[in-house]
């Protein structure tokens, strides 16, 4: 029988999610203030501190929630595709007039108050995902309904790229996560990965080793992979043996013609085709996903030296390469990871207490009240005290998951899928850096780290999910 009961504003809301909200941002503020307190300041409530002005922005980012779960759920998916647009839009007028700040030009600048569209261009950009994957007709297998998802992405991501805004670019690398929850081919995904891979240790070994690396990697990959792994890899090792003794002989019979790499990268070369006839006859397509695989890997690797040098900038290239341990320069790029690891670590189990974190009080460590927030959070609480706040925000990504998976339509699944995905990545990256296990790369921890745009975007990201979510539980609950 049907429900007469009238719908309020906060009918069918997911508490859990908004006081799991209510806490990460109320640490956040403490954090914010423990970090930017200022013990010889005469007036504590005085708004030129970055506490008073982080209270203000959370109270308008609780009248923002406010209006957002007061709109109709219908109205996100109306206006999906003209704030996806509208979204773009700022991003091509930041990067034409707005304001650089830290080598990025990607803020618009009012006074002494400052915006970031590519905050809220993520939101567009999650809106527009599930506007274009949520249609009917959608195919997530059909090569043309594909590259409509590719271009929605990368559309933005061009525009945040040549703002040398790069670290928030990456970010929209997280709807991958979200296509493949949908279906996606896991032989698309994989081409992503190894690229990053291939970037990565292209710095750490050298071309021989990477060569024989890739060869190893694909052959036993390929072998595995079917039930007939033992013939397959029995034949594609032979061929691999026999590729090193051509090798060897060229170099005994024709020394200084050929180094040993180009040697065995010629073999290689031609060793493709006589895999490639023999998936063929035995009727093996997978093998011609390994191949092509194989094949775009040694087409990107020439190819990493152009995008390192000419694209990254010197500031970027520095951060990789002390990440990956090439250089040491403890007073200049490493400084900020060094000194968060310092105080990180100082914190013990229960860390110094609110306000006595000594390397936050006197400055040890910079961007201690925006990026490197956690650095607060493990010197005053201790590992204790990172592990509660590292335990809400997994908290909310899972309810955020279980929101989309009880979602009727696609539309509010694949949104709060995107949304997780977004947040995940934010804290795996954020959190990543501060104890050295990720370059740094300026990117915030949502809803703790100082900054009214990125506060208010994250706000309406997560309240657009709550609202979705709080429509289908009302379609539930009058249904009974």
């Amino acid at each position: 029988m049907t429900s007469n009961r009238h719908n309020g504003i906060f009918e069918g809301v997911d508490f859990v999610t908004v006081l799991l909200y209510v806490l990460i941002v109320a640490a956040g503020w403490l954090s914010i203030t423990s970090a930017s307190y200022d013990e010889g300041a005469a007036d504590f409530f005085s708004f030129s501190h970055f506490y008073m002005k982080q209270l203000v922005w959370i109270g308008a980012a609780w009248i923002v929630a406010v209006v957002v779960l007061l709109l109709d759920a219908r109205v996100y998916h109306m206006f999906a595709y003209p704030a996806y647009f509208a979204g773009l839009a700022m991003l091509a007028a930041a990067l034409l007039f707005g304001r650089e700040v830290n080598g990025a030009k990607a803020w618009f600048e009012f006074g002494s108050f400052r915006v970031q569209p590519v905050e809220f261009a993520k939101i567009a950009t999650a809106l527009a995902l599930a506007r274009v994957m949520s249609n009917y007709s959608f195919s997530i297998g059909r090569p043309g309904d594909l590259f409509k998802v590719g271009m929605v992405v990368c559309a933005p991501l061009l525009i945040i790229v040549l703002q040398n805004d790069t670290g928030s670019g990456i970010v929209l690398g997280s709807f991958l996560f979200v296509l493949y929850r949908e279906g996606l081919n896991k032989w698309l995904c994989i081409p992503v990965l190894l690229i990053a891979a291939l970037f990565i240790f292209s710095f750490l070994l050298s071309p021989m080793t990477l060569l024989v690396s890739l060869i190893l990697v694909c052959t036993l990959s390929e072998a595995m992979m079917n039930g007939l792994w033992r013939s397959r890899i029995v034949y594609l090792a032979s061929l691999a043996l026999a590729g090193i003794l051509l090798c060897l002989v060229s170099q005994l019979v024709a020394p200084g013609v050929l180094d040993l790499y180009h040697a065995l990268l010629i073999v290689t070369v031609l060793s493709l085709a006589a895999v490639a006839v023999y998936a063929f006859r035995a009727n093996l397509s997978n093998v011609f996903i390994t191949l092509g695989l194989f094949v775009g890997s040694l087409v990107f690797l020439p190819t990493t030296d152009y995008i390192f040098n000419s694209i990254l900038k010197e500031h970027q290239q520095n951060r990789i390469l002390s990440f990956l341990g090439i250089i040491n320069d403890p007073q200049g790029v490493d400084y900020n990871v060094n000194q968060s690891k310092i105080a990180i670590g100082s914190g013990g189990l229960w860390g110094k207490g609110f306000l006595e974190g000594t390397q936050i009080k006197y400055g040890f460590v910079p961007e201690r009240h925006t990026d490197f927030i956690f650095c607060t959070v493990g010197e005053e609480w201790g590992f204790a005290g990172a592990a509660v706040i590292l335990s809400l925000l997994c908290l909310l990504i899972l309810r955020l998951m279980r929101m989309g998976e009880r979602q009727e339509e696609p539309f509010g699944r694949i949104y709060c899928y995107s949304v997780a995905a977004i947040l995940l990545f934010h804290v795996l990256v954020n959190v990543g850096m501060t104890v050295g296990l990720m370059p740094v790369m300026g990117i915030p921890l949502p809803f703790m780290s100082y900054g009214g745009s990125s506060l208010i975007a994250f706000t309406i990201l997560l309240f657009i999910a709550v609202r979705l979510d709080a429509s289908t539980r009302q379609f539930s609950m009058n249904k009974i």
